[in-house]
Formats: structure tokens, C-alpha cells, sequence
């Protein structure tokens, strides 16, 4: 995969397929190999696809510095500058749809469609995930090995059930997600910029198509989060996935895309 020099990093990416261009904007402590190949692919059919790692994830650079969202925002930004694109349908889910809210909010002429998936405006309007939940996610990783991180974090994705039928599915990709892993250091990098989120105040300023997706039984993110995201939004339309979890896009892929790829192309960049 080629870099880019994003500001003050250089930032691993890879562009996929033809038409519109779709950036896709990963979560906490995931690089861009976190997202499911088949969902790329099919994706790719219809759209420039463009991936990319966070600072701090994959084969980007990982300074050891306090991290932002308008800092992931301008990233996102500044990447667009290198490829050339100056409009796309912006697309991020957990951290990453923190992230798409605020580049919507500071570079609204780049937005051309805007999805939300699995993500919250934060803050006192926000939905917390139960305690339980909250303790996986902020368990203490040094030490742990690295395919343990990966295992004890899937019940925070997927539902029990999806978990028991695909269990083999599942242990097939740790290789592809610990080929570069996160840092520790890293991950609470970005863990602490989640708290940076500041846009629930500004959120009516959203003039892009609004999908907001999120699986109906999200256990790390909680859907009422999704369905506060969409009150708040003028005109953004609601879509919960009644079987999944927080990784809704891979557990419920197909269900996404006949979701998504008709919101998207009503609203063609031309």
C-alpha cells in the first residue's frame, strides 16, 4: 500500500475500484484492515473506494503525542488533497464516524453524502456502553498477547450467536488484523481523543445526506446513540440492523450495502 505526507505524518492507504469516491474512516485502535474484505470489494463495484490507517494504527505513523478528532478530521482532509479528490461520500464507523462527524463539520464542501455508522455525538448526550462492556474495552494490554486483545474485544463487536456460528471466520482473520498490530501506547492515544468530541451542539450545522446505521444489539456503542445522532441531524435517516452488533458492517454486510449503496448513489458527485 502506498503513503501519503499528511501533514505531520505519513499516512498508509489504498484506492479500489471505480466511480464516486468513498473514504472510509476506521475505528479505535483498528487500522484500515479491520474492514471486511468482501464489504470492500463490493463496495469497490460501485465506488472509488479509499482506505486508509489512522495515525497511530497500521502502517501510518505512530507519533506518541496527544491525538484529536479534529486532528483524525484533518487527516482525512489533507489525504483527499494528496489524491486529488476534492468531494466524496464520507463514511466512518465507531471512532471513525466521531471523526466523520467532525470532518463534515469543518469541511462541509467535501462532503457529499455522510454516513454514520455504530458512533455517538458523546458527552452528556450520549448513551455509555454498560460497565461491562466498558471494562473490556479499557482493560490494560501490555502484556497481552496480541491475538488474546483480538479474541477477548468480539463480544464487543458481535452478537453471542454470531460469534458460536462464525467462530472459524473469525480466528481466520486475526492474522490479516495482527499483521501490523496497534501499539498500546497508540491505542490510548486514541482512546483519549475520543473524549475530544465536541459536536453534538453543532450538529444541526450538518447539511449532507445523513445515514446513520448501527446494529439494533451494539452492546459498545448502544443503538439509542445512533437514534439520537439522527433526531439531531436535519434530514438524516435512521437504519438499525435488527440481528447485529457493532460490527454490523461485517456480521451484516449484505443487508448494509443494499442499505447504503442506493443512499449513496441518489446523491451522485458528477
Amino acid at each position: 500500500m502506498p503513503k501519503a505526507r499528511v501533514r505531520d505524518v505519513n499516512l498508509n492507504y489504498e484506492v479500489r475500484g471505480g466511480g464516486d469516491p468513498l473514504v472510509m474512516i476506521m475505528g479505535l485502535g483498528a487500522s484500515s484492515a479491520a474492514w471486511d474484505p468482501r464489504l470492500i470489494e463490493e463496495l469497490a463495484r460501485s465506488f472509488t473506494v479509499v482506505t486508509f490507517d489512522n495515525r497511530g494504527t497500521g502502517q501510518s505513523d505512530k507519533p506518541d503525542v496527544p491525538y484529536s478528532i479534529e486532528m483524525f478530521a484533518d487527516d482525512a482532509a489533507g489525504l483527499m488533497d494528496m489524491l486529488g479528490i476534492a468531494r466524496a461520500h464520507i463514511f466512518g464507523v465507531s471512532m471513525g464516524g466521531m471523526i466523520a462527524q467532525e470532518f463534515a463539520l469543518r469541511h462541509a464542501a467535501r462532503v457529499r453524502t455522510l454516513t454514520l455508522g455504530c458512533t455517538t455525538a458523546g458527552g452528556a448526550h450520549s448513551v455509555p456502553p454498560p460497565p461491562e462492556s466498558l471494562a473490556i474495552l479499557t482493560a490494560p494490554r501490555e502484556g497481552v498477547a496480541p491475538e488474546e486483545i483480538i479474541r477477548r474485544g468480539w463480544p464487543l463487536g458481535y452478537t453471542p450467536e454470531y460469534i458460536r456460528d462464525h467462530r472459524d471466520e473469525l480466528e481466520a482473520a486475526i492474522p490479516r488484523l495482527l499483521e501490523h498490530p496497534t501499539p498500546p501506547y497508540a491505542f490510548q492515544r486514541q482512546l483519549e481523543a475520543t473524549y475530544t468530541l465536541k459536536t453534538w451542539e453543532r450538529l444541526p450545522e450538518i447539511k449532507a445526506p445523513t445515514l446513520v446505521v448501527t446494529g439494533a444489539k451494539d452492546v459498545l456503542i448502544p443503538a439509542r446513540n445512533s437514534e439520537l445522532l439522527a433526531e439531531r441531524i436535519p434530514g438524516a435517516r435512521l437504519y438499525l440492523i435488527a440481528d447485529a452488533g457493532h460490527a454490523f458492517m461485517g456480521q451484516a454486510r449484505e443487508e448494509f450495502v443494499r442499505v447504503f449503496v442506493p443512499f449513496a448513489r441518489q446523491h451522485p458527485i458528477g
